[in-house]
């Protein structure tokens, strides 16, 4: 009867025990996420580890379709992210990446992709980008650019309106370029990525909403429509200065904080890593997280950013789901330790019990010695 008092007892603690082995591995890495939130870099690693767990030879597959999709670069990039994670990729997979990286690398192709650039003002590698800024720095990208918008809007047709505004941004900061002596070229750089991105379909949809309401802060539209009206390619000054004056500079500090982001991704992960984090982006915060994720982990943020998406910048799964692992845990941590409690009283009641039923069956023995020890004296 004593034993079946602790019986539940004893049931709670295996079953908390039990319970608790299963959810503990959940919980602490939902502690790690959540404590990491603020963290891009030590998040994505976080979430590499958990992925490439499962399955080590992702990294092998996505080389495999970079090289089959022309792309040397990410490729180069997972190859990068191996060499970090100690995982073995075969021989002839290496030199394959390396052959590929030296013809994109090479003088000939470098020219062409600066060419097309320069000329058409879209980017999607470094050579090409190098054409476009180029072009964007000599006024003549931007003023092609809003000319054509322009154009457009005033014949009532279907225009890019955040072309326009970025293109009009891109010409006053040109300005400002020249005035600092390239101090302001980071910004320069970074708007003709978001610029380019948005020509191509890779600028995110909750980024260029974003970016369209801040280009409108900084453009006055109607002083723009007439300074369009009577611009062109081949009147560089007086288009420049008439586009100029319809540029609000007080109010583009939060496109500027976006240029010089996407310029700290560019630097470390190249045009394509740009280009990757401004497919993703939903705010400039997404693109500043990236530069913090780029400025951590270099050449491998492309293919960690290609394995997470956007979880790589932030927590994919709701705070609340892994706050309910750490709840789960807690909870069943209390019910193992009132279980232990609960057995320990239980025991310690018996204990208790047996003693003094000895204590009692003592003084009865000893009473009745005494009472028979009186009779055998009388």
């Amino acid at each position: 009867m004593k034993w079946l008092r602790i019986t539940p007892a004893l049931t709670g603690i295996a079953t908390c025990g039990f319970l608790l082995v299963q959810v503990a591995p959940h919980a602490r890495e939902a502690g790690a996420l959540l404590a990491a939130q603020d963290d891009p870099a030590v998040l994505s690693e976080l979430k590499l580890d958990a992925l490439l767990r499962q399955n080590e030879g992702l990294v092998q597959d996505n080389i495999e379709a970079a090289l089959a999709a022309g792309d040397a670069d990410l490729a180069d990039s997972f190859v990068a992210l191996a060499r970090d994670r100690n995982i073995a990729l075969p021989d002839d997979v290496l030199s394959r990446v390396s052959d590929a990286v030296k013809t994109e690398n090479s003088t000939s192709h470098f020219a062409k992709r600066f060419v097309t650039g320069l000329v058409t003002g879209n980017a999607d590698d470094v050579a090409s980008l190098s054409g476009t800024v180029t072009g964007d720095l000599f006024v003549f990208g931007d003023i092609r650019d809003v000319v054509r918008e322009g154009k457009h809007l005033a014949m009532g047709e279907d225009t890019d309106r955040l072309v326009l505004a970025l293109a009009a941004a891109g010409l006053a900061v040109t300005a400002a370029t020249y005035v600092s002596v390239g101090g302001a070229a980071p910004v320069r750089a970074g708007l003709s990525l978001v610029k380019d991105a948005r020509k191509v379909g890779r600028l995110g949809e909750g980024l260029a909403a974003w970016a369209g309401r801040s280009a409108r802060e900084v453009v006055d539209a109607p002083m723009l429509r007439n300074a369009v009206a009577s611009g062109s390619v081949l009147r560089p000054g007086q288009t420049v200065s008439a586009i100029k004056a319809a540029f609000r500079a007080e109010k583009a500090g939060a496109l500027v904080r976006l240029g010089k982001d996407v310029t700290r991704v560019a630097g470390k992960t190249g045009t394509r890593g740009a280009m990757d984090t401004l497919r993703i982006a939903e705010g400039p915060k997404d693109v500043a997280r990236a530069a913090r994720l780029a400025e951590a982990h270099g050449g491998k943020t492309r293919a960690i950013m290609k394995l997470l998406g956007r979880g790589a910048l932030l927590l994919a799964t709701g705070a609340f789901n892994l706050t309910l692992w750490l709840f789960g845990a807690a909870l069943t941590l209390f019910g193992l330790l009132s279980s232990i409690k609960a057995t320990t009283e239980g025991l310690t009641q018996a204990w208790c019990d047996r003693r003094r039923a000895r204590r009692l069956r003592r003084a009865q023995i000893a009473a009745e010695a005494s009472l028979a020890n009186a009779a055998a004296t009388a």
